[in-house]
């Protein structure tokens, strides 16, 4: 439900099918690539700013 909570994905849209599962799964590696991003940026903001 993540892709749904993010893009603000309508649940109608996910009931009849407009929005695939190959596009949620693609939705969802996007939000885990941003988060661990995110976290390597502040993982070397911690290490190198002072």
């Amino acid at each position: 439900m993540r892709p749904a909570l993010k893009f603000q994905i309508d649940q109608k849209d996910l009931d009849a099918g407009r929005v695939d599962l190959a596009r949620i799964a693609l939705l969802n590696d996007y939000l885990d690539m941003d988060a661990d991003n995110m976290n390597r940026i502040e993982k070397w903001r911690a290490a190198n700013e002072r």
